[in-house]
This record gives structure tokens, sequence and C-alpha cells, in this order.
């Protein structure tokens, strides 16, 4: 009978790239930046690794439909590669083939690696839905932009609790100014300068309500770990091993978009992470969780994940943010290195940062970001757009904790 992945992959080492603007790298010099750190983190000879995983989104302008820029630029000595796509959840998903593939047995040290270069695909912004995603059961959506689409689940969830379109507005600056608080303090982030309520509540318009820095950036990056069994990993002298307690996957079956989407929230999050509980023997993940990262592609999609990871009671999202529950110095730290919102959405490699951050923090090795002996960091992807689309949650700790 199944039993989950709980503490039988531990994380021998991870690597960052910086991200932002990096129109002189491309997508294999980004790759290479984070492996460098993650192979002298890991403390192994590359030709240890036996496989490897490339999460990224657009073939188009990164790495092409193989997985052979990967093998290539990380000079990988013939072993097996697999590129993965699950739009937002691309990092994740390399992360999960790379613990999946450990923890069957299949392989003793494994390689997860997500890039991408948004800065090259010639929008100011993300593509539009419909020409990113084309026809989905027959229905298109044409025109409909990332802003647009994210827009309709500020109304829906104003209109669903009953509460004022602008003390959720000023939550949403709230989610801002902590997240750029957090990135002014990371030296990996594109965007590092910290920002008022009022810049944020007086910036340009975007799609109502969300404004500029409602929005998270565009930027280049990549992130990668390497995995293997808690065993190995205190044969090779490791002493404080980070695991993975809970990895879980959820995608829309597509009903969501003529029955049960209400407009306030996303059903995969609320599925994914009950499952995850569950597998990393959490009972309740208000108090238990010590810090996460959440895909805050933008800041009322922060606002809305806190209640579907059972965090925030439904309708109370606004008022914990607003209390600072999630604030650096809050009961559960969100966005420590400062989210999306600072370091940008390079897809493939976004789902691989936000656990470099967890790693990092379990490990006591955050710089101006450490917090206090966190226990359980959980991270959290959304992909695809509000009515349908996928969702990825992991959570992480110390091993045997």
């Amino acid at each position: 009978m199944a039993s989950g992945i709980r503490d039988k992959v531990a994380i021998l080492g991870m690597g960052c790239s910086k991200f932002g603007e990096r129109w002189n790298d491309g997508p294999e010099a980004l790759m290479v930046e984070a492996f460098q750190e993650c192979l002298a983190d890991a403390g192994i000879e590359k030709k240890q690794i036996q496989a490897a995983w490339l999460g990224t989104c657009f073939d188009e302008i990164s790495v092409g439909k193989s997985a052979l820029p990967a093998s290539m630029a990380l000079k990988l000595n013939n072993v097996a590669v697999t590129r993965v796509e699950n739009f937002c959840a691309s990092g994740t998903e390399a992360f999960r083939g790379a613990v999946y593939a450990v923890a069957s047995g299949a392989y003793d040290i494994a390689l997860a690696i997500g890039v991408e270069k948004l800065k090259d695909i010639g929008y100011g912004g993300l593509p539009e839905f419909g020409s990113a995603m084309g026809s989905l059961n027959g229905l298109w959506f044409a025109n409909m932009t990332a802003p647009g689409g994210f827009a309709m689940l500020a109304s829906g969830y104003a209109a669903k609790y009953g509460i004022d379109m602008q003390l959720v507005k000023k939550a949403m600056a709230h989610v801002s100014v902590k997240s750029h608080a957090n990135g002014a303090l990371n030296p990996k982030a594109h965007l590092r300068k910290p920002v008022t309520e009022e810049q944020v509540l007086n910036s340009p318009m975007i799609a109502y309500p969300l404004g500029l820095f409602d929005c998270c950036g565009v930027s280049d990056g990549s992130a990668c770990a390497i995995v293997t069994t808690p065993e190995i990993a205190k044969s090779l002298g490791k002493k404080n091993i980070i695991s993975v307690k809970a990895l879980q996957l959820s995608l829309s079956n597509g009903t969501e978009i003529a029955y049960d989407w209400d407009g306030a929230q996303f059903i995969t999050t609320s599925k994914a992470s009950l499952e995850a509980y569950k597998e990393a023997g959490i009972k309740d993940p208000r108090k238990e969780i010590s810090m996460m990262e959440v895909h805050d592609c933008f800041s009322i999609t922060e606002l809305v994940t806190m209640e579907d990871l059972h965090i925030s009671e439904r309708g109370k999202a606004p008022e914990d943010i607003l209390n600072g529950f999630y604030d650096r110095d809050g009961k559960v730290p969100c966005q420590i290195d400062g989210g999306l919102k600072c370091f940008g959405h390079p897809i493939g490699a976004s789902g691989l940062r936000m656990l470099y951050e967890m790693y990092l923090q379990l490990q006591g090795k955050a710089g101006d970001r450490q917090l206090k002996d966190p226990r359980f960091g959980l991270t959290h992807n959304l992909g695809g757009f509000p009515m349908m689309n996928v969702c990825s949650v992991a959570i992480v700790g110390k091993y045997g904790d």
C-alpha cells in the first residue's frame, strides 16, 4: 500500500543563479551558475549524478524541446536527462521526477534543474493566455492576459465574502510591501528596493484592482537541487540533513470552469495542500508550518492562497495579512526571500528557487533573512489560469523530525 515519500529522500545540495535581466547570459550559462553552487554544496563529484530532470516552460525561447542543452551545458556523463513542463509548476515537476526516482530505488543520486529566459520572449509580461495555451476542450481564451485573469479573482473574492474592495486592496498592498522588504535583504533577487503602502496603492493600474506593484516582474534565472537517500547523505558526512516530507500535485479536471469555480479560490491548491499535510503528518498547518514560499504571481493570488492552504480561515486572509501574521517576524513568514514579487517568475526555475530558500533557512544559512529554528517549510506553485490550473505543494524539513 502506498505510504508516500516522507523522509525517504534527502536534499544533498542546492544552488540558485542571480535572477534578473540577464541579457548577456543564455539559459545554459544560467544553469551552469546554479549547478556549480549546487554541486559544491552537495560535496560530490559530477560523475556521481546518475539521472537528471530539467524543468522549463517556453521551449521556443529557452532550451528547445529536448533536454540536450542541459546535458551539454552541465557536461553530464551521458546519463538520462528528461525535460518536463507543467506550466508554472515546471521547476517543482523536475524536482518531483528526481525525488520519485530516488525514492523508488531506481537511482542513488539525481539532479533537478529549472531554467527560463523570459526576458527574451518579446513581451513586457507573460504572453496572453490564448496565445500561450491555445484551445482547451474546444474553449479559446484569446486576449486574456495574466493580470486580467487574476484581477477577476480579486473581484470574485470580495464579492463572495462581502468584503469592501478597498480593504482587499489594502491587504494586497501589505503583501507587496512585506515581500519587497524581504527581497531587499536578498542579493540574488531581481528587485531589491523596499516600497511603501502609499507607493503600492498609488501605482499605475494594470487590471483593476491590480496595480503595478500587485504584479510580479519578468526575469531570467535558474535553480537546482541534488537529491539522494538519507542513508547516502549520512555516509557522505552530512550532518544537518534536510528531507522531503511531502510532494503533491493536483490538476484541474476542467469542471471548475463550468460548475465548481466560484471565482474566489483555487480548488487544486486546497486539494494538493490537504494531501501534502497528510503525507507529512501535519495536523494543524497554521501552527506547524514554520515558513512558506507561495505562488505570488499577483498579490491577490498570495492572499487567496493563504486560505486555500488552510492556514487562514475562509474570508479571513485580509485580516491575518494586515495583522502581520505572514510578515518575516510573524507566525508563518511568507516569501522570506522576496517571492515572485522580487525574483520575477522565470517559470521553469521558480519552484526550485522557492525550495532553495526553504533549504537555506532549515540549514541556518539564510544570512540577514534567517528565521529562528524553522521546522517545516512549504512551497506552492500555481500554473495555468484561475479557472483551470496546475498546483504543486512541497514540504521539507529536518530529517527525522
